[in-house]
């Protein structure tokens, strides 16, 4: 059902995803589409500057509304955009920030996301606080304190992960975001890994952006993500690009960034549909079950500690190695490629708190045998 090498173990889903036959097939077929007829398709049909065509709203509008329905929120406050650092992108150059500003973010944001956010925090003169989170030892409650500790009057926005991508850590983001409306800070949610991993309803966790992939869990091809607005900040966010959709809406203007190949977006509605005929809550349930299951079996192989509880696990988990395997991240850089070159290993290799921790991703096509492979090469 992928077109995974046969021969490689490959638990590193989260990273860029793996797209399913299926969908790899839907997506052709939208591109057979576009091609028979590509400006009728593109100015008429995915998008038009009336807002509507001639058999109702544009295909984009459509897709946007399976996906709006899937991850529990409005059609008319969700546009895509091409991947979780893009709306990043979107959001902070919207922002009205001014010299003596700040955004807060924490110790476990990715890589991509901070270079962003300090890139516009510095260029208005803003400042960027990272706060520092509970690790290795976790605990949810001390994550909303810290956050909500760290806030002050000059705090204009928060940015937290709701599964992070390196610990792989499930975050109280309901939580996090009404301790900071309490204190009226905007909270933007990082949610990249959430989309077909955990069960999600973006209107009761309530943040005023929330953006995710689709193309890492939910099964849709890359590059394919969205973004939900608040419809009281909507009218300040716009896309990176500018193009013929500014000043028409919110909407029509991120559904219209100039021509690229829409065939990502069209398509997830296939993937969520891939993942309902699998069975979506046997699919997560089987996925968290390996995940924990790995975690059990390599800190006990490899004698090194397990200091986190069940629920804070989705269907990633990152796991210490042994002290042998290094501290730093050109350790984990050499450990990683050494998995791959030499036993054919795709798993995700980084450097925390003083060590080398992997990250597994737990994925349908994935088995105990997957985790003793791993266990045996390191």
């Amino acid at each position: 059902m992928w077109p995974l090498d046969p021969d490689a173990t490959y638990l590193n889903h989260g990273t860029v995803g793996v797209t399913p036959r299926a969908v790899f097939e839907a997506q052709q077929r939208w591109r057979d589409r576009i091609e028979r007829h590509p400006a009728r398709f593109m100015l008429r049909e995915l998008w038009s500057f009336t807002g509507s065509t001639a058999d109702g709203p544009p295909l984009i509008r459509q897709a946007a509304a399976e996906v709006a329905a899937f991850v529990g929120a409005r059609a008319d406050d969700l546009v895509f955009v091409d991947n979780t650092s893009t709306g990043v992108n979107a959001v902070m150059r919207s922002m009205p920030l001014a010299s003596g500003d700040e955004v807060i973010i924490t110790d476990h944001a990715y890589g991509g996301i901070v270079t962003a956010v300090k890139y516009c925090a510095e260029r208005a003169g803003a400042t960027v606080r990272t706060v520092e989170m509970p690790y290795p030892a976790f605990s949810a409650s001390e994550c909303v304190d810290r956050i909500a500790t760290a806030l002050s009057d000059r705090t204009r926005l928060v940015i937290v992960d709701h599964i992070a991508a390196e610990s792989a850590l499930v975050f109280p983001v309901e939580q996090i975001v009404q301790a900071c409306h309490e204190r009226r800070v905007l909270v933007l949610v990082d949610g990249a890994h959430v989309p077909g991993q955990l069960p999600l309803d973006v209107s009761a966790i309530g943040a005023d952006f929330y953006i995710a992939n689709l193309h890492k869990w939910a099964m849709a091809p890359r590059s394919s993500a969205f973004m939900v607005v608040a419809p009281e900040q909507q009218a300040m966010v716009h896309p990176a690009v500018i193009s013929w959709g500014y000043g028409t809406g919110f909407v029509r203007e991120f559904d219209w960034v100039g021509t690229r190949d829409p065939s990502p977006w069209l398509c997830a509605p296939d993937g969520i549909r891939f993942m309902q005929e699998l069975g979506l809550d046997a699919l997560r349930t089987y996925n968290h079950d390996l995940a924990w299951r790995a975690a059990q079996t390599l800190t006990s192989r490899w004698n090194t500690p397990l200091e986190i509880e069940e629920s804070a696990v989705g269907s990633m988990v990152s796991v210490m190695t042994p002290a042998r395997c290094g501290t730093a991240k050109p350790d984990a850089g050499a450990l990683r490629d050494t998995l791959l070159h030499q036993h054919n290993i795709e798993v995700q290799v980084h450097a925390r708190a003083g060590r080398v921790w992997v990250r597994v991703s737990a994925q349908v096509y994935n088995d105990d045998g997957d985790i003793d492979r791993l266990a045996s090469a390191i």
